[in-house]
């Protein structure tokens, strides 16, 4: 995921991505976001990733991107659902069970469950710890990522937890 304040240069860190990976661009409020939208675009075609973009479902089809990724606070709200492409991944943020329903009732296809551990993107949020994680992950009616301060010791404690995967900033600036 990129994130303005925490990864500099997201270009870099999508260049060192393994092939089959997904890039959740962010950078809601930079001027330049389409520009970086188009440069990611190409990068992730050329290097076999897939991009989505967050909460804009226009930008996303301008780019050409793969898909899209929902804030939880769009979730629910209809206006996404009709500029979604065929073939098109979405994602959805979630941080609570509630979430992770109206995410998979939406029609998303995973989710990124967050904090699971503590983060510097929200400080001061209680983490859900690696046994809730996994209890949530498990009941969950779609495939969760897990989110938040998550680092090479996090994940090993969450393999084979029904974790999908994992999303990451910090871990790939």
């Amino acid at each position: 995921m990129t994130d303005p304040a925490r990864l500099a240069d997201p270009v870099a860190a999508v260049r060192r991505l393994p092939r089959g990976a997904a890039v959740i661009l962010r950078h809601y409020d930079d001027p330049d976001r389409a520009a970086l939208a188009r440069a990611l675009a190409a990068l992730c075609r050329a290097r076999g990733l897939v991009l989505l973009v967050a909460g804009d479902a226009r930008l996303a089809r301008a780019v050409g991107a793969g898909g899209l990724h929902l804030p939880e606070g769009m979730v629910a709200a209809p206006g996404w659902r009709g500029l979604v492409r065929s073939g098109w991944l979405v994602t959805a943020a979630a941080h609570s069970p509630a979430a992770l329903a109206c995410a998979a009732r939406a029609g998303a296809h995973a989710a990124l469950l967050s904090p699971v551990f503590p983060t510097a993107s929200h400080p001061g949020a209680v983490a859900l710890g690696p046994l809730r994680f996994c209890r949530l992950a498990g009941r969950a009616p779609l495939p969760v990522h897990a989110l938040g301060g998550v680092d090479d010791p996090g994940a090993a404690r969450l393999a084979g937890a029904r974790c999908a995967g994992f999303a990451a900033i910090a871990g790939l600036a």
